[in-house]
This record gives C-alpha cells, sequence and structure tokens, in this order.
C-alpha cells in the first residue's frame, strides 16, 4: 500500500509541475486561452482528483 502512495504522490508531482509550467505560459500566449480553455480545466479536474485519491488511500496507511 505504500507503494502505491509513493507513486500517486509521484504521478501528483509531475502533474503539478506540468501545471506550474503550462498555463503561465497558456495565458501568457495571446489569443491561446481560448484555444486552451477546456484542456486547462480538464487539467485542474485531474489534478484535484489526484490530491482526492491520494489522501484517500493515504488514510489507509497506519
Amino acid at each position: 500500500m505504500t507503494i502505491a502512495v509513493q507513486l500517486l504522490v509521484f504521478i501528483l508531482t509531475i502533474f503539478s509541475i506540468l501545471l506550474v509550467v503550462g498555463i503561465p505560459v497558456t495565458l501568457a500566449s495571446p489569443g491561446q486561452w481560448e484555444k486552451s480553455k477546456n484542456l486547462i480545466y480538464t487539467g485542474a479536474g485531474i489534478w484535484a482528483g489526484l490530491v482526492i485519491i491520494t489522501g484517500f488511500v493515504n488514510s489507509f496507511i497506519a
């Protein structure tokens, strides 16, 4: 179970880094917000889901 939590935290960390770099670049690019709005919202939803899943799985570790 500990390996599963470590893997989830690793995936969450990598995904967070991608979002921290990708979202400001998208917002700073002219005209990209309209094209990438759904992708950014989807990424934020996936990130929130990963946080909730990681917390849920972590609650089973004593």
